[in-house]
């Protein structure tokens, strides 16, 4: 079969099946402390050192709830527009691995504290809503070591304990592109609400993915895999396609999907059969007879929602309304409330909104994004940003020469006006000093001035070019537009 037609084929099939997609996403909470003891969260110690009799299940200890880590996932529950549980209690889901000391893990079950809400995303230009089954608050477990090359393991225990949040959506999602969506929106809100840094790396954020396909048009959801171990949405993406593709083509040879538990191996770009799936039973979930129930009264729960911040739909609305940029620049400039701090700050200190949302998206993130930095180590203040376009505004320089001040303003740190004057970038507006410089170009160039007067009016650049060399860019360009138009007739 030729490529061509095998392509051809491949999209046929992917028209003949729809995928059905649910993400389950683990957020670490920002606590000082861990969810049921008071080890610290801080991440990289020596392994082992962040322990204590609780998070290493010795017997006869009692865990205690961490309140911070209740009122984040709270908080949460309410930026995603869920139902708070008045009522809510914590389970023992049972399971033997070396890094899980107790033998359980301390998670809730039928009684979580966050139900039913929704996340909106868009894709290809439509807002597409995602539901949220329920968000409930676990405890981590350890990490298995395998090195040394032995027949052996290690195991830190820094992380067991730390507190978590699983975010559990509904199965609304459609494609690879929706769910990578869905993920980058909800990092977005649990940073705007500073409960998780969503460094995916570090695993302070990880996704599992539970896919299914089914023939388009039928209701009956198809035998789901889970995807595990999915660390940046690139991956989520790719990770997606293949488990799809492979489901496909299991369905398409008159095989049969199996339940099981993959894992998505990044190196290789495939999904690897790990284990069968469990289902809730096999984890003997019962109530936890050491922590006594949650009770969030109303007062409580509407005194965190008065304290929300500004989340990202609506400071992307504002943004538009009131600083009237496209909702293009809004989106980006939302994305990271750091970003959206920081554009405000430089707009506050006299930059034009448009002129800043421009130099924010160019050439600033383009420097940022070569050094690998984020907002927060920008060597640029907002203010030395509207400073220089201060200078762009009265006239001292052009754009062209703000290119060049710009640069040195990140490299040395040094206030534009500063740069301006230490190396003589102050741009030409006298009229007669310009004026000069252009009847001398036009001596030089009476073929290309016979040219332009013939019709060939693409010339003006060629003059208006020559003319800023001549001044080593310094010359004001509405100045030179508008004397060559008036000696060109």
């Amino acid at each position: 079969m030729s490529q061509a037609l095998n392509v051809e084929r491949q999209a046929s099939l992917y028209e003949k099946y729809e995928a059905v997609i649910g993400l389950e996403v683990h957020a670490q909470m920002l606590t000082e402390t861990k969810i049921f003891c008071g080890c610290s969260t801080k991440f990289g110690s020596e392994p082992n050192t962040q322990t204590c009799p609780v998070c290493i299940g010795m017997p006869g200890v009692l865990p205690v709830l961490n309140k911070k880590a209740l009122k984040f996932a709270i908080k949460t529950g309410l930026a995603v527009n869920c139902k708070i549980s008045p009522y809510s209690r914590f389970a023992r889901k049972n399971y033997f691995y070396p890094d899980l000391p107790k033998g359980y893990q301390i998670s809730q079950y039928e009684l979580p504290i966050c139900e039913k809400g929704y996340i909106e995303i868009v894709v290809d230009g439509e807002i597409k809503r995602i539901g949220i089954t329920r968000i409930h608050m676990e405890e981590d477990a350890g990490k298995n070591i395998h090195e040394g090359g032995g027949n052996y393991s290690f195991v830190d225990l820094n992380r067991a304990g730390i507190p978590l949040m699983e975010i559990v959506s509904e199965p609304d999602i459609r494609s690879p592109k929706e769910a990578a969506e869905y993920m980058k929106k909800l990092r977005t809100i649990l940073r705007y609400l500073d409960i998780c840094d969503g460094n995916m790396e570090q695993g302070s954020l990880r996704c599992d993915a539970n896919v299914s396909i089914r023939p388009v048009g039928q209701k009956e959801y198809g035998t789901r895999a889970e995807v595990k171990n999915i660390n940046s949405f690139k991956f989520v993406e790719k990770a997606l396609e293949y488990e799809i593709k492979r489901q496909i083509k299991v369905v398409e040879e008159d095989g049969k999907v199996i339940q099981e538990t993959r894992l998505w191996d990044s190196n290789k770009g495939a999904t690897l059969s790990m284990r069968g799936k469990e289902e809730a039973h096999d984890y003997r979930y019962f109530p936890e007879p050491d922590l006594v129930p949650i009770t969030a009264d109303k007062e409580w729960i509407d005194g965190i929602r008065t304290k929300l911040p500004e989340l990202p739909d609506a400071k992307r609305e504002r943004f538009v309304s009131e600083y009237g940029i496209p909702e293009y620049d809004a989106d980006l400039l939302t994305s990271e409330k750091a970003i959206a701090d920081w554009y405000e700050d430089a707009v506050a200190a006299g930059g034009q909104p448009k002129a800043v949302s421009n130099w924010m998206m160019g050439d600033l993130m383009k420097m940022l994004n070569e050094e690998n930095k984020p907002i927060e180590e920008c060597p640029l203040s907002p203010e030395q940003l509207a400073g220089m376009l201060k200078l762009m505004d009265n006239g001292t320089i052009s754009g062209k020469i703000a290119k060049t001040v710009f640069e040195e303003m990140y490299r040395t740190r040094e206030n534009a006006d500063e740069i301006v004057k230490e190396k003589g970038l102050i741009q030409i507006s006298d009229r007669g000093e310009i004026e000069k410089a252009i009847d001398d170009i036009l001596a030089k160039s009476q073929k290309e001035v016979e040219r332009y007067n013939a019709g060939d009016e693409k010339l003006l650049g060629f003059f208006v070019g020559q003319v800023m060399k001549a001044t080593k860019g310094k010359a004001n360009p509405q100045v030179v537009n508008d004397i060559l138009k008036k000696k060109l007739k």
